[in-house]
């Protein structure tokens, strides 16, 4: 498909720059399949779930990975991206064309780092001597990776450490927040629990490439970049036999449903899964593991809004943000969120 079908107009001002506060307190707009979109707030989620629904958080955690250095004179940024193992990163380089292979870079606070090798996309892999464990390392001298969006408009801060986490955070990997997951409270996950609905975690350590912009001019011609990924077998047996009882696996952020989509298999039996995923969704793809999505607002011809086409058909889509943007909604990480229940 042509990756111009995916755009549509964003007025600045509705780029969200902070998270609303309390965090359940963000409108939610809700879309089904048909019928007319409502207007709530996330505090309203659990009345729209039945008893025995299936929410699935990610519970990756967002590491710092965001480095400002120099190699000599020449200023350099990197954004860590993907471990490759326990020393090093593959990293997205801002003036990478000013390294070269063996070339230290000096991040400050007693970090360093080796350019080993440059990657045929442009970033590079980075070598972190010591003995200190790389997130140490990170706690120390880096920065939250906020997205190019917000980092544009303001700078990072302290008060991002505790805003671009989830309350579910507990595995150290992620350089972007699941954002959908940004929303939820103690309190309103009690009030999911009060209603009987469920919810499971799985784990995927969300890429900087996920802010990355679709420069084909057809998807068919857009390359994913990996990202890790795991869900343990009690976890997959649970969400069968939910599945099988007749009830709906929500996935809780595109995340979320993106590794669902990879452990599973055409006979729609959700498996144990670790490894990498590239999984690309589009429309015309056939959905098997999961039955609705909360997940936030997404930008213009970039592949989380292709996924959401793909999930409640593209029309649909244009008419729902079409809808939140005539109503005020505040889009993309820290935005607000919504429903989507074929």
């Amino acid at each position: 498909m042509k990756v111009d079908l995916f755009d549509f107009e964003l007025p600045p001002e509705r780029i969200a720059l902070r998270p609303a506060r309390p965090r359940d307190s963000a409108r939610l707009l809700s879309v089904p399949g048909q019928g007319p979109f409502a207007d709530l707030i996330v505090r309203d989620l659990p009345g729209l779930l039945n008893p025995g629904d299936v929410l699935v958080f990610n519970d990756t955690r967002v590491i710092p990975a965001q480095l400002e250095g120099r190699r000599g004179d020449a200023r350099i940024g990197a954004t860590l991206h993907k471990r490759i193992d326990l020393r090093r990163w593959q990293a997205f380089v801002r003036n990478g064309k000013r390294l070269r292979g063996g070339d230290t870079i000096e991040f400050g606070a007693g970090v360093t780092a080796t350019a080993e090798a440059r990657h045929a996309d442009g970033s590079w892999t980075l070598f972190f001597p010591g003995d200190e464990p790389v997130e140490v390392l990170l706690e120390r001298a880096g920065t939250m990776p906020l997205p190019p969006y917000i980092a544009g408009k303001r700078p990072t801060d302290e008060q991002d450490r505790r805003d671009y986490q989830t309350m579910f955070a507990q595995k150290d990997g992620a350089v972007a927040a699941p954002t959908a997951a940004l929303h939820f409270t103690p309190e309103l996950l009690a009030a999911l629990d009060a209603r009987g609905v469920v919810h499971e975690t799985l784990t995927l350590h969300v890429g900087a490439g996920t802010f990355l912009p679709v420069k084909a001019q057809d998807t068919t011609e857009h390359a994913m970049h990996a990202e890790w990924g795991r869900i343990d077998a009690a976890t997959a047996d649970r969400l069968n036999a939910a599945r099988a009882a007749g009830k709906r696996v929500i996935a809780v952020g595109t995340t979320s449903l993106r590794l669902l989509e990879s452990a599973t298999g055409e006979d729609r039996i959700i498996r144990q899964f670790e490894g990498d995923t590239s999984i690309f969704i589009t429309p015309g793809y056939r959905f098997r593991a999961i039955d609705g999505l909360m997940t936030n607002f997404h930008l213009p011809k970039s592949t989380l809004f292709m996924l959401v086409s793909a999930l409640m058909g593209l029309d649909r889509m244009q008419d729902a943000y079409a809808h939140a943007i005539a109503q005020g909604y505040r889009f993309y990480s820290y935005g607000d969120s919504s429903l989507l229940i074929p």
